[in-house]
């Protein structure tokens, strides 16, 4: 990728660095699995769920940020609250919440070699929006990378897969891009926790909106959810929300984002090989080819 711009985030230690990076390099990985068993094997909606459970974690987050800092640690600027909406809406809404869309047809390991795609849309971004000039190496990756997506992106890459569920993801990944894109560029909270709080109450709220609009409330009983779509849910609220958001907005305020979206490389490793081991997800050739492709170029 090319060299990282300037974000204005603050130095860390490099223990703490990669421990947050390993953090969403592997739970964040395991998230697709439990996305694909939340709306593909429990059969259960994927907006309403997925915004109950950022509401939830946005909650246990802002009691933690309380309890260490006191409520008046939560009362930042307007302008500030905004931009984390703003980033909510991208990364939770138009991010995940497309993403669990997506997965009631594309598999988890699939839908995670396309958002390896995402690192692509960030260079092309500072390319583009913010005037850089990138390496001619980075632009080889680039065009490497997008020749990978194009394998990917065949609706007969892995079965059944319907085109509008990999279009949705892709979609999914320029949204997530524009939002690592634009983070440095937005007023936030000091404290990336208490962003990370506003970022999960926002993105969360406006998940069950659309989930009301498009009707999802009349589809979902508690009853008729199996226990694996419980267990996901639990995983995905406290371990992939809670510890792995929190992780990764701390990193887009500690780390440029040439090193935050290295986590690309990762996800779709971890993803693939859940996928197939829990859920018997096939791993076909063009996933092979395009899957190596694409994080090759990344």
């Amino acid at each position: 990728m090319a060299a990282p711009a300037s974000t204005g985030t603050q130095t860390a230690p490099t223990a703490s660095l990669w421990s947050a990076l390993a953090i969403v390099y592997v739970v964040w990985g395991s998230t697709y699995l439990g996305i694909r068993i939340v709306v593909d094997v429990a059969q259960q909606p994927p907006l309403f769920p997925t915004g109950v459970r950022f509401l939830i974690a946005g909650s246990i987050l802002a009691s933690a940020v309380a309890l260490r800092k006191g409520w008046r640690a939560l009362r930042v600027p307007l302008r500030a609250i905004a931009g984390s909406v703003l980033l909510g809406f991208l990364f939770l809404f138009c991010g995940v919440g497309m993403v669990s869309v997506a997965e009631q047809t594309v598999p988890s390991g699939l839908a995670a070699l396309l958002v390896a795609a995402m690192p692509l849309w960030v260079v092309l971004m500072r390319t583009g929006i913010g005037r850089e000039r990138p390496a001619k190496l980075t632009w080889v990756g680039t065009a490497v990378g997008l020749g990978g997506i194009a394998v990917l992106a065949r609706p007969d890459t892995q079965g059944d897969v319907a085109l509008w569920g990999v279009l949705l993801v892709l979609f999914a990944t320029v949204c997530w891009g524009f939002g690592v894109f634009i983070s440095a560029r937005l007023t936030l909270p000091d404290d990336n926790f208490v962003g990370a709080v506003y970022e999960m109450l926002g993105g969360g709220i406006v998940l069950l909106v659309a989930g009301a609009v498009v009707g999802e409330f009349a589809d979902f009983s508690v009853g008729a959810v199996p226990p694996e779509g419980w267990w996901a849910f639990l995983y995905l609220t406290l371990i992939g929300s809670v510890v792995a958001f929190s992780a990764f907005v701390w990193l887009l305020g500690h780390a440029p984002p040439s090193l935050v979206t290295t986590y690309a490389y990762v996800n779709p490793v971890v993803a693939v090989f859940l996928g197939w081991l829990i859920l018997s997800e096939p791993v076909t050739l063009p996933v092979v080819v395009g899957g190596s492709l694409a994080v090759f170029g990344v």
